[in-house]
């Protein structure tokens, strides 16, 4: 299975979108990133299979695009997965905590731990809106891209106001 990659430059940093063999995205990760993906060898540079996506993260940066229309293919388990579907119901310029996407998946309190384990192997930032995920004290905790770009793609969506 050839994967297929590209970079693109966006207002939080270069960014890595990953591909299989049929276009679909399986990672998009930025510099510094805890758990990235960096190019590995036999990968194929291929900026084909990206369009859709580079015009819709313009349109995202710019403020014009609210919601997502990619196909998306990450691979983790079951409940990873789960969770990270959990994200997409969070809507463009809102929050929510870790302890209310546990109750949208059916996790217990005790595994409020977990989903925020998974949320932060996300491997599609950005995309799969793990930035919108805070705290249940109000406050920005852990994102795997970065404290200051969750506050700027959150200032991006108007759920923060910019200082």
């Amino acid at each position: 299975m050839a994967i297929r990659w590209t970079r693109l430059d966006s207002p939080v940093g270069t960014l890595l979108l990953t591909a299989d063999e049929t276009g679909a995205l399986t990672s998009l990760s930025v510099p510094g990133q805890k758990n990235g993906r960096t190019v590995q060898e036999g990968w194929i540079h291929d900026p084909a299979p990206f369009r859709d996506a580079e015009e819709q993260l313009a349109a995202y940066f710019a403020g014009e695009l609210k919601e997502f229309q990619l196909e998306l293919r990450p691979t983790g388990t079951e409940f990873r997965t789960r969770v990270w579907d959990a994200l997409d119901d969070v809507p463009y310029g809102a929050t929510t905590t870790y302890g209310e996407i546990a109750a949208r998946v059916g996790a217990s309190r005790v595994a409020v731990r977990a989903v925020g384990g998974a949320i932060g192997a996300n491997p599609l930032l950005i995309l799969r809106p793990c930035h919108r995920v805070i705290g249940a004290n109000g406050l920005l905790t852990g994102y795997a891209g970065g404290l200051e770009r969750k506050t700027a793609l959150l200032t991006l969506e108007g759920a923060l106001q910019s200082s």
